[in-house]
């Protein structure tokens, strides 16, 4: 919320500079973010009136003005095109700095020029203006420009928590000044304007959850051409809101004063009385800023008896606005439930300043007098005759008491807070409450919708006492050192695997688009996001490898020829019944040359064969089956599964071609992604006795179906292999046109070895034997 210091302080005024009350407010949780001047430094600019102006003897453009400045009058060389005799202007006389320009003395095209009579430009109240800068007519000449425009101001931005909506107005901010500093606080006092019209409508709440109070008026013979006070447009202006018309400006100031949204309508514009119901299905609305959204029954609508004239609580309806040959308005201050308009804007896709306060909460005590206030200012600025209030109520929420203990506030705090100095703070605070046994009982004023459980009391006490007051103890605690079991290994320990096989960690989001989880993962049903922050981020992934396949599109784009990459996080996926997994896995992509640009190795492209190295020395020295089958994001002809024993742990394949087309990426990545527990899990070293006797090796050749896949052989060789058989292995794969057709040839090399002794020959044959054996009747093989 942007507001004017001035302004602040007629509210409440701590002796403390622009400065300190901006830390003194940040310190008690309502942050200041910016401080900024009302206008750039400037001096030696006074009021001037223009006396006369000529026509410049040797320019067409210019006038040579005569200007009163409080003493002689002076010349003045200008070629503004509103320059006139009679108005007042700032003046900027000989030695002013302006944000741009020094004056000084000059002559014009042979004229002495004594100043510069200033633009909104010149002086930096503007990025762009068509002339002078009139003055109002009753600007005293000689005054300083600062004091007649209030330019020694200062704007403060705040950024309250969106619990505190409390805080998005003067009189908030002011009762959170007069807490910390113990400064009394000068509100505005109550208005109660009497009614001179008997004129009113009724007000039907049809929804009163939603609205549980709706306050309306008559104000009959308005004048909305009537100028807006400089006071009032200056305090909008220093609020980030533009002046519109008396009306309309009107109902925003009560708001930043008050904090309570209020809305206008041209009373000669609505049909019938005033219904407050949920929006109609399909039903139409032309709102304020041009749109027509399509109403759902989750809106709340404010309407006469045909139409909807107001989205409550966000915008009101075009139909209905106030213009300037309005002459009576009919005044809205109503209450609407946050969960009422939350996220309804959002939705739409606007903000207004309404649904961000309502959404955060407005004070229900505070609406009667908000139309009571802006009533006043309607009749003072605007004139007309007002009639009776018109209030519909319901039930409202509740403000329920809250005990606090003083010990728990010790204990939570570290600091004792005693019965006087929290009596004290609470007092401050506006809170009620009654005192038995070091126990405060409080009651929350209607603006306090935050307060509901024991420590946020506790934290008002330390807001107001002062976190700055609390010391900083350092914590004391035994050091021990954490279990790092054996048999796990870490994630630390797993990225400086992969970063020392040249890939680099990303981090990418858990919310993707939709089509990425039907494209990568046949995903039809993903677990969908309530309230995405984005329309392309809508549902949780549920697999690593969208998010991969976009870093490396993003990488391609920008020119990176080579680039690999991976990501530990977790997925999420629908489990049984109404439970969600949430697993841990690592996904990783890489794309380009297999190894860097060098003279020593020739260029080669990456293929599947070199990402499937670095899977299996992530997992050496266990040893992984991969097996040929289909993913949707892949190859259907370069991806396997990975397993480890019996146990799937992952993917990995060349991306599909369809996905690379439609991704833009000129080369198909390689991705692979392993279920995290898998790989954490680690062998734990085992004694064994070092053989005094080297190994016996034999090799082993035979022809079998093309079908047939080696790692099923290898499985069945070693099982049944004695224990002597330290080693089965391929080392040879041979399909050649001297070989039957669908057969090939696999050799194995066996190593045997036995710690105690030297085999003999006998024990060699017979063994090999039986592994000969195994390759003939468990796989029809032919020996070679």
């Amino acid at each position: 919320m942007k507001f004017s210091e001035k302004w602040l302080r007629t509210f409440v005024d701590p002796p403390l500079d622009t400065r300190a009350l901006a830390d003194a407010l940040t310190f008690a949780g309502i942050e200041v973010e910016a401080i900024e001047p009302a206008a750039p430094k400037f001096d030696r600019v006074v009021v001037g009136e223009v006396l006369s102006v000529e026509k410049h003897p040797s320019a067409d453009r210019l006038s040579v003005c005569q200007v009163n400045v409080g003493v002689a009058p002076l010349t003045i060389v200008c070629g503004a095109p509103n320059v006139r005799a009679g108005m007042k202007v700032p003046t900027a006389l000989v030695g002013a700095k302006l944000p741009s320009i020094e004056i000084k003395a000059a002559k014009v095209r042979g004229v002495e020029s004594n100043g510069m009579l200033c633009s909104e430009t010149e002086l930096g109240l503007s990025t762009e203006s068509a002339g002078l800068m009139a003055l109002p007519a009753d600007a005293p000449v000689g005054a300083s420009v600062r004091e007649v425009l209030d330019l020694d101001d200062h704007i403060l931005t705040t950024k309250p928590t969106p619990n505190r909506g409390d805080c998005l107005s003067i009189l908030g901010i002011g009762r959170e000044v007069a807490a910390i500093s113990s400064v009394p606080l000068n509100a505005v006092p109550d208005a109660t304007v009497e009614a001179t019209l008997s004129d009113a409508l009724s007000v039907t709440l049809e929804a009163t959850q939603a609205c549980p109070l709706y306050c309306g008026r008559i104000v009959r013979g308005v004048n909305a051409n009537a100028a807006v006070p400089p006071w009032m447009k200056n305090r909008l202006e220093r609020s980030g809101l533009r002046s519109i018309s008396a009306i309309v400006d009107i109902t925003n100031y009560v708001m930043l004063e008050l904090g309570q949204p209020l809305h206008a309508f041209d009373a000669a514009k609505l049909e019938g009385d005033i219904r407050v119901r949920f929006a109609r299905s399909g039903e139409r609305l032309e709102l304020l800023n041009g749109e027509t959204p399509v109403l759902t029954p989750g809106y709340l609508v404010i309407s006469d008896d045909r139409k909807a004239v107001a989205l409550a609580g966000i915008m009101g309806g075009a139909q209905t606005a106030v213009s300037d040959t309005t002459r009576d308005i009919f005044l809205e201050s109503a209450y609407f439930a946050p969960d009422a308009i939350a996220g309804k804007s959002r939705a739409l896709g606007f903000a207004s300043d309404s649904s961000f306060r309502f959404e955060r909460g407005v004070d229900f005590g505070g609406t009667r007098r908000a139309i009571e206030r802006a009533t006043q200012l309607v009749l003072e600025i605007c004139g007309g005759r007002a009639g009776r209030v018109s209030e519909a109520l319901a039930r409202l929420p509740e403000r329920k008491p809250v005990n606090v203990r003083l010990k728990r506030s010790a204990r939570v705090l570290g600091i004792e807070i005693d019965t006087q100095q929290a009596s004290a703070i609470l007092r401050r605070l506006g809170f009620t409450f009654e005192v038995h046994n070091d126990i405060f009982t409080v009651t929350p004023p209607t603006y306090r919708f935050d307060i509901a459980i024991e420590e946020d009391l506790i934290e008002e006490l330390a807001r107001i006492y002062g976190y700055e007051r609390i010391p900083a103890a350092k914590p004391v605690a035994a050091a021990a050192m954490l279990p790092a079991p054996e048999g796990t290994r870490s994630r630390s320990a797993i990225r400086h695997m992969l970063v020392q096989r040249d890939y680099n960690e990303v981090v990418t989001y858990s919310f993707i688009d939709s089509h990425w989880e039907e494209d990568f993962c046949a995903n039809a049903n993903p677990l969908a996001l309530a309230n995405p922050i984005a329309s392309q981020m809508n549902v949780m992934r549920s697999s690593l490898i969208p998010g991969l396949v976009d870093s490396i599109a993003l990488n391609m784009r920008h020119k990176q020829s080579r680039v690999r990459l991976f990501e530990i996080g977790r997925c999420f996926m629908k489990a049984a019944g109404s439970e969600y997994a949430q697993p841990i896995r690592l996904g990783a992509a890489a794309s380009g040359a297999a190894v860097p640009e060098q003279w020593g190795v020739p260029a080669r492209r990456l293929d599947f064969y070199d990402v499937k190295a670095d899977v299996e020395a992530l997992f050496a020295p266990r040893e992984l089956r991969f097996e040929a089958a289909s993913h949707p994001a892949l190859h259907p002809g370069k991806s396997a599964r990975i397993a480890l024993g019996s146990r799937a742990v992952g993917w990995i394949g060349e991306l599909h071609p369809r996905w690379q087309q439609k991704y833009d990426l000129p080369v198909a990545p390689i991705v692979f992604e392993l279920e995290y527990d898998a790989l954490a899990e680690t062998v734990i070293p085992a004694h064994r006795d070092i053989a005094k006797v080297p190994p016996v090796r034999r090799d082993l050749a035979a022809l079998f179906d093309e079908s047939i896949a080696h790692d099923v052989v290898i499985d069945e060789l070693r099982r049944h292999a004695p224990p002597v058989v330290t080693e089965v292995r391929l080392f040879d794969v041979y399909r050649g046109k001297d070989l039957e057709t669908g057969k090939k040839s696999l050799a194995f090399s066996i190593l045997l070895q036995d710690t105690r002794k030297t085999l003999t020959d006998a024990e060699i044959e017979s063994t090999v034997s039986k592994l000969r054996e195994v390759l003939r009747q468990r796989f029809d093989a032919k020996l070679r």
